[in-house]
Order: C-alpha cells, then structure tokens, then sequence
C-alpha cells in the first residue's frame, strides 16, 4: 500500500504492509486538509486482519470528516465511535499553517518523530509523548503538546510492525514517498502490521 499526496502546507505520503499471511492491514493513515492546516495521523487497530482493518476504517472516517476540530474533541469521538470494535492505538497531529504550530497527542504506542530541517534547531528531534490507553475500550486522560513548525521540517509517523530505530534514520533530502518506502523497506517487520506515514511541512497559510 502506498499513497501520497500534497496540500497547500504539506506534502505527505504512506507506505505499509499487512503481517505475513495476512491480505488486509490493521494499520490506517489519516491525511486531511482543513481551512488553514492539515491533520496527519496514524490508527493501528488492535490484532490483526479484518476486524482490526474495520476499526482503524472507522476511526479515520470520522477523523477525515472532522479534520478541523481540537485533538482532544477528535479522540474522544473516536473512543466512543470504537466501543462497538476491538479498538485501536492512535496517534495525531494537527498542522496550523496560518501561524506555525504543530499539535500533536496520542494513545497507545504509535510513535510520532518530528525531524528539523535546520540543522541549528534544537533538540533537533521531537517525539511524542504517548499515554497507555485504547482508544474504544479504555482512554487516559488527553493532553496534546505544542511546538512551532518550520518550512522543511519532517513528520514521521510508524506503528509498531517498524523497529524503534528508524526515528534517527530520517534523510530529509528524500522525497516523502521514497522516505516512507526506504523507512518501511529497512525497519519493517513482517512479523506485525507495518505502516509509515510521513508529512513534509511546506509553509503558508493553506
């Protein structure tokens, strides 16, 4: 499965693989734009196969049709729009290009790596802090985090088919759909789900 696409402040694209034996993934990305930004995320279904794929498919409809509300606001109708499912981890981010900022949460263990293009930037990479939780069957209490957000700079979403180590393995030369497919290439397992997403911060107001 690979996808890409671009809005007026992000150019975006994804890349995964269902675990071996498996024709259907539990992984789902989320890329929508709203007046003024862009929501990015990643849904990991809990399991695998069909009944996962069916959870992740109903938390990113309802994540697409409503891009523009606040994270917390999003979270919760997705807990409550999951209860009838297995449920899902989940991580997002919502890009607010009119003044810099990037806001991100996320429940469960989907990791979140924000790459700086300026080399003087520091800390130069910024993760996301994760709280336990599933969303649809047990959700902690949501807190997002804020951080401004520059031209260049990279997003990196990875359930967790992908090992921990590609979070210092992000060449912002590439292009997001052939660094989704190198991440995915060399840090996937095919002993789980895999999938990465990757958005490219491109500046100005959408």
């Amino acid at each position: 499965m690979r996808v890409a696409g671009r809005f007026p402040a992000v150019e975006w694209a994804a890349d995964g693989q269902p675990i071996a034996g498996e024709s259907e993934s539990g992984d789902l990305h989320v890329a929508a734009a709203f007046e003024g930004g862009a929501l990015l995320g990643m849904i990991d279904g809990l399991g695998h196969g069909p009944e996962a794929a069916a959870a992740a498919r109903v938390a990113a409809a309802l994540l697409e049709s409503q891009a523009e509300r606040p994270l917390p606001t999003l979270i919760q109708a997705c807990h409550e729009a999951l209860r009838p499912t297995r449920g899902a981890v989940l991580s997002l981010a919502a890009i607010d290009a009119r003044n810099g900022r990037l806001t991100w949460a996320g429940v469960g263990n989907v990791e979140v790596v924000l790459t700086r293009a300026d080399p003087a930037q520091a800390p130069r990479r910024e993760r996301i802090l994760l709280r336990s939780g599933v969303v649809g069957y047990q959700l902690p209490a949501l807190r997002t985090t804020d951080h401004a957000i520059f031209p260049g700079d990279v997003l990196v979403f990875a359930t967790d088919g992908l090992r921990h180590e590609f979070s210092e393995d992000v060449p912002l030369a590439m292009a997001p759909a052939q660094l989704a497919e190198h991440l995915l290439r060399t840090y996937g397992r095919s002993a789980d789900d895999a999938t990465v997403l990757v958005g490219r911060y491109l500046g100005g107001a959408a």
